[in-house]
């Protein structure tokens, strides 16, 4: 069985690679704005946006495959969020963005939240992976950590504009769960899952 992952995330791709150096990338534009609204207008939750989307990528890459190629592989798709209390922090805009969210996440836990999906021939297998992660209180050292971290490049093509694997690890506190979840992908289960398909 083949493996394409449906993501060009350069640290799911890097996580991957734990599992497998085996597999190729395609992608195919959806419109997640579009999916985001109908589920939210439709009382959906957070994890329920999660997981449309991750069946949503790797649905449009799978409808992409040929026939053959359908029988020979498999196709992974991933989401991941950072969930603050009934918010969803995307991508920070600017500085000031950046430093609100993470000033925001400071004291308290938050959610990040990976949804996957695996399509092949046979099966379609998807789920939701939760990781709790507790920033350190808001004081003078993390207000000063924070101000560094806003002036380097790394916190803004990050959701919650933060990376857990690189200056991002200094502000957190704790990690409850997959530690590569909070990275972008939930490598244990997902290696569970591809084992069985292989």
């Amino acid at each position: 069985m083949k493996i394409i992952l449906a993501s060009k995330s350069p640290r799911r791709q890097e996580l991957l690679r734990l599992i497998t150096s085996d597999f190729e990338i395609k992608t195919k534009e959806i419109d997640e704005r579009a999916i985001e609204d109908e589920i939210v207008a439709n009382g959906g939750s957070a994890k329920d946006v999660q997981l449309k989307l991750a069946k949503a990528k790797a649905q449009a890459v799978w409808e992409e495959l040929t026939l053959n190629e359908q029988k020979e592989y498999a196709v992974i798709g991933s989401d991941t969020s950072v969930i603050s209390g009934n918010a969803i922090l995307g991508k920070p805009v600017d500085k000031d963005d950046a430093r609100r969210m993470l000033t925001s996440l400071c004291g308290k836990e938050h959610e990040v939240i990976s949804s996957v999906c695996v399509i092949s021939q046979d099966k379609t297998i998807a789920w939701t992976e939760v990781t709790k992660v507790r920033f350190g209180e808001l004081d003078k050292y993390q207000e000063d950590l924070i101000e560094r971290y806003i002036n380097t490049d790394e916190p803004y093509d990050k959701a919650g504009a933060y990376g857990i694997q690189e200056g991002g690890a200094l502000l957190v506190e704790s990690v409850s769960g997959d530690y590569f979840n909070v990275v972008g992908l939930p490598v244990r289960k997902l290696s569970i899952i591809l084992n069985q398909l292989l």
